[in-house]
């Protein structure tokens, strides 16, 4: 029986010790859920960890029997596997789940959100469900701009992400820095966490004994994208490529539109989609988009060498981004 009522405040952040669930505990206690009761929860390895919320001492716990227990929100933000191995026993709970981790997006009946992605595909999205799902900021971009040219009868869209080593978390930060500082000192460098040279390296894929997979990241945010679109536009190419950046999803696509559509046309389907286009000659990167919950995009230029094409560069913050939108989604269903 689930075991939630529906006046309940309390929030489960499954995950809690991810630069995600940081990001989420933060902007929950800056939100409309300041001083609900915030319980967090993560893997054996990182439970223990002392944090804080709602500005007082906490641990994080391990996930146990009872751990969802009354919860009205249960958000993941950890890893996919992690995500999966306690879904069952989140949705016994009664709980709306909101899933930042992408084990979600393919499962039956679960609601892929982000802000805005109402309007484009002019439906509204099923408030009544138990499980929603926050795309990744790679994948969010993707869909915005999938679905904000889609009335532009686009013929041929790709899209490639640059994602930064926050997404393999502090562990993946660490070894660039590392990695960054023993390469100038004409040191060995350190490859437990991707197997690779990751600094000053753009790669598409890590070493084969790394456990962090771009080919995985790929297939998440296909997946993400697939869903984000729901048949409202056809799933464009996707591509993930490594960037030895610390923060910030950075992207370039290219689109072939329909005959005789204009610069006005693309501006005005890219703000549409919730895109903030820069001016002037600052052009988005993942600094300039740091602690930002937009997607910045430059100014969208055709291409001199085919007819009716257009490339776009933009940024967004991998960590902010989605953090926001989950808390988005939250002040929509718990109104």
């Amino acid at each position: 029986m689930p075991s939630f009522e529906r006046d309940s405040h309390r929030i489960v952040i499954a995950g809690a010790s991810s630069l995600l669930g940081a990001e989420l505990k933060s902007l929950l206690e800056e939100s409309k859920f300041a001083g609900w009761d915030l319980r967090l929860v993560d893997e054996e390895v990182a439970a223990g960890t002392l944090t804080e919320a709602g500005g007082e001492p906490a641990v994080i716990q391990p996930v146990e029997a009872g751990s969802f227990d009354s919860a009205r929100l249960i958000f993941f933000t950890g890893s996919q596997e992690f995500t999966r191995a306690n879904a069952a026993a989140a949705s016994e709970a009664g709980a709306k789940i909101i899933d930042l981790s992408g084990a979600l997006a393919e499962q039956p009946g679960t609601v892929a959100w982000f802000a805005g992605i109402d309007a484009l595909r002019g439906e509204e999205s099923a408030k009544n469900g138990t499980a929603f799902a926050v795309p990744s900021a790679s994948a969010t971009a993707a869909s915005a701009l999938s679905l904000g040219l889609a009335p532009l009868a686009w013929r041929r869209l790709m899209f490639v992400s640059f994602q930064p080593v926050s997404e393999a978390g502090r562990a993946g930060i660490a070894e660039l820095e590392s990695q960054t500082s023993h390469l100038l000192s004409f040191q060995n460098i350190g490859k437990s966490v991707f197997d690779a040279q990751v600094a000053f390296s753009m790669l598409d894929r890590f070493g084969a004994s790394s456990a962090q997979k771009l080919g995985s990241v790929r297939n998440r945010v296909r997946a993400e994208v697939a869903a984000c679109l729901g048949g409202k536009a056809r799933l464009p190419t996707l591509q993930v490529l490594h960037a030895p950046v610390f923060y910030g999803t950075t992207f370039a696509a290219c689109a072939e539109v329909a005959p005789r559509v204009g610069a006005q046309r693309i501006f005005k389907a890219c703000r549409s989609a919730g895109f903030t286009i820069t001016a002037g000659e600052e052009s988005p990167s993942n600094v300039s988009v740091a602690g930002e919950r937009v997607m910045q995009l430059a100014i969208p230029e055709p291409a001199p060498e085919q007819l009716h094409t257009w490339w776009f560069w933009g940024a967004a913050d991998n960590i902010r981004l989605p953090a926001w939108n989950a808390v988005k989604l939250a002040e929509k269903l718990v109104p």
